[in-house]
């Protein structure tokens, strides 16, 4: 089940393998939302669940000790919460929802335009939470941020999106439909965006009508504990949205209570196969998005200076810790001068959290897994072409740009999701072997090829097993009207998130039929006839 399976997963998920360090117990925890703990001994920030409005310490009454990434040092207490909390948190957003669906939808979007200019407003603190809890240079935290407020911004535009449509289907019979909050709805979420994966739900949810209640990874809650309060100061209701920390025991409460209409979740495949399952059980709607293995195709009449930038972009950028992330790049034919242009360029990234630096990952659980593909390719035969080992030997969870060539196309490296900055370069001897490499992946987020040719473009774009496709593009996100969502085993659920997806997904639709009959004539029945 999800115990098990939470607890044991290899990379989006929080696991429960990382020492952790308890709060002391001569310690106060009693410190709402951010506040550093009074205990001069430790001197963590604690953070609580957002429920009802207020910061309030879980029921269970457990705290454990986040480690700085880029330090190894301990710097915060996070509750752990249990089933009673997230029960709470329903009872208080059933309570609310009545009056927030009751409000117009231009009513509500107020809220997110004013959530909008206070996260401008707070943008460095923000950023600063996430470069501490994640480890991200600061120019990707702000990056993120401002990636985040694009589907803030979409959500906005709700009015002009949400009108229904009637239409007289028959003499004097008209159809309309319209759109209804699915009530409450839960969200749980990855570590590796704590401000944009939020906000790929969070606000499309509330505008549509919807009470929220999220849960952010156990690794990094900070952001999102700070973000509730920017909510409140916009003036969202108590209850409206709501922030529950915890591990799996929150996970299975939020899949099974009855008074949850829809999950999302963003994380593994295994535990995303495993909540939209649990969910479809409970008869409540799901999506679940699981984990990647993207493929970025070279072609020789590639831009090799564009190329290989956007390349080494693209698998050290958050240090690799992104499901668009480049993990295999396939080269058509031999092409030296772009793989030692790609070498030179990611030998060259420094370790740091300053603007052009790659910065840590996670934890140490993830540092030891990505060490463990490395040694492992190394004893297959694979070539270590660049060797990011030798970054572990400083203080906290550093891994290097490593690329591996393979000539095995079973290798694990080049079957497994690594999540790090680690390249497996295969090469293929025609453009028909390249996209047969990519279509056996069984993961199906995104896809890429590089060229300067329209015709191949066009050729790989039809032919990738893919739900995001790049044409020199090693990210291909799409933005807003567009949905995020890939393919296979990379998505549990029949819609996309963010965009479009994201707000079929938050709302049902009720079809109304009317006839209205001609006024009866006097002394002929009544005007119900």
């Amino acid at each position: 089940g999800i115990n098990a399976e939470y607890m044991g997963t290899h990379n989006r998920m929080d696991s429960s393998s990382l020492a952790f360090r308890r709060l002391s117990a001569s310690c106060a925890v009693s410190s709402l939302g951010l506040q550093a703990n009074s205990c001069a001994s430790t001197n963590l920030t604690v953070v609580n669940n957002y429920i009802g409005g207020k910061h309030v310490p879980p029921s269970t009454g457990r705290y454990e000790t986040l480690i700085n990434c880029a330090t190894a040092e301990p710097h915060a207490s996070i509750a752990i919460s249990g089933a009673k909390d997230v029960d709470a948190a329903v009872r208080a957003a059933v309570a609310v929802f009545p009056a927030w669906n009751r409000s117009t939808v231009k009513n509500r979007v107020q809220f997110i335009f004013k959530f909008r200019e206070l996260v401008l407003k707070n943008m460095d603190e923000l950023s600063n939470l996430i470069v501490r809890e994640h480890g991200k240079t600061k120019s990707e935290a702000i990056g993120e941020i401002q990636k985040g407020l694009e589907t803030v911004e979409w959500a906005s535009s709700l009015p002009q999106l949400v009108q229904g449509k009637i239409l007289e289907v028959s003499a004097g019979v008209y159809c309309h439909e319209v759109r209804e909050p699915m009530g409450v709805v839960a969200s749980i979420m990855p570590f590796n965006f704590p401000f944009m994966v939020p906000m790929w739900t969070i606000p499309i949810a509330l505008a549509a009508g919807n009470c929220v209640i999220v849960k952010p990874s156990e690794k990094v809650p900070l952001t999102l504990s700070r973000t509730m309060d920017l909510f409140k100061e916009a003036g969202v209701p108590d209850g409206v949205v709501q922030l529950v920390i915890g591990k799996e025991e929150v996970v299975n409460a939020i899949c099974d209570h009855r008074n949850i209409s829809a999950v999302s979740f963003v994380g593994s495949s295994r535990v995303a196969e495993l909540v939209a399952k649990r969910c479809r059980g409970h008869c409540k709607r799901a999506l679940a998005l699981g984990a990647a293995k993207n493929h970025l195709v070279a072609l020789p009449d590639c831009n090799i200076d564009m190329c290989s930038s956007d390349i080494v972009s693209s698998f050290t950028g958050c240090c690799g810790q992104r499901c668009m992330a480049a993990s295999v790049l396939v080269l058509v034919k031999e092409q030296k001068e772009l793989l030692d242009l790609i070498i030179k360029k990611a030998a060259a990234l420094k370790p740091g959290q300053k603007s052009g630096e790659l910065g840590p990952v996670i934890d140490k659980a993830a540092q030891e897994r990505i060490l463990s593909y490395i040694n492992q390719s190394e004893k297959e035969g694979v070539q270590v072409l660049l060797d990011g080992r030798g970054w572990t030997k400083q203080k906290g969870f550093w891994v290097g740009p490593t690329v591996l060539l393979h000539k095995n196309r079973n290798d694990i490296a080049l079957r497994e999701e690594i999540f790090g900055p680690v390249l497996s370069v295969i090469v293929a001897n025609s453009r028909e072997e390249a996209v047969e490499i990519e279509n056996s992946s069984p993961f199906g987020n995104a896809a890429c090829v590089y060229t300067t040719v329209g015709a191949n473009a066009d050729w790989f774009t039809q032919r990738f097993h893919a739900g995001m496709v790049g044409v020199n593009i090693g990210v291909p996100v799409p933005r807003e009207p567009f949905s995020f969502g890939g393919w296979n085993t990379s998505r549990y659920g029949d819609l996309d998130i963010t965009g479009e997806g994201g707000l079929e997904f938050f709302t049902k639709r009720k079809k109304i039929t009317t006839k209205w009959n001609p006024p009866a004539k006097k002394g002929h029945g009544d005007w119900m006839s």
